[in-house]
């Protein structure tokens, strides 16, 4: 079984938050979502920083524009300037589809610019689409997390042994 892929979800929205989960739970891929609900957080969590100090990075970030403390364009232009960071994949997952939000997206180096659909039937194809292209066909680079657990089981002389999972889980951070 392939391992498991990891999504950071970051939207101030608890009703959006709860949707995509449900939806997510719903796929064929084997995924593992966080859940953090405002910019500066997002990014203690991308950083490792304070609660977060012990959170393997994501595989894919999934990005609302309007957040608390720091703004979505915010998060995406620290995360595309650090070296340590920009090659995870950020969509932007707004219900913003106006040009200057899309061309701003892109500007800072956004993957892609989705718009929240306004019906149930629309949310879940956009995450089926997303499934599809980001989870099964786009192929992702080794994961930070997975060359830093190599490391150091290669300086400790150890052969790491394979981790089992179940095809769903949700991550809560630390309190």
């Amino acid at each position: 079984m392939a391992r498991k892929l990891r999504i950071l979800s970051v939207d101030d929205n608890r009703r959006d938050s709860q949707l995509l989960s449900q939806l997510l739970s719903k796929l064929e891929s084997s995924v593992s979502i966080t859940f953090v609900s405002d910019g500066c957080e997002a990014l203690d969590f991308l950083f490792r920083r304070k609660k977060f100090f012990n959170c393997q990075r994501p595989d894919l970030i999934l990005l609302d524009i309007n957040l608390p403390k720091r703004t979505g364009y915010e998060v995406l232009a620290e995360i595309k300037n650090d070296p340590s960071l920009k090659a995870i994949p950020v969509l932007m997952l707004t219900a913003s589809d106006r040009n200057e939000d899309i061309q701003r997206s892109y500007d800072l180096h956004a993957n892609a610019h989705l718009t929240k659909p306004a019906s149930l039937a629309e949310f879940e194809e956009l995450v089926r689409a997303v499934e599809i292209f980001w989870l099964k066909k786009v192929q992702l680079p080794k994961s930070f997390n997975e060359e830093d657990q190599d490391l150091r089981f290669l300086r400790a002389g150890a052969v790491p042994e394979p981790a089992i999972f179940s095809d769903f889980s949700i991550e809560q951070p630390p309190n």
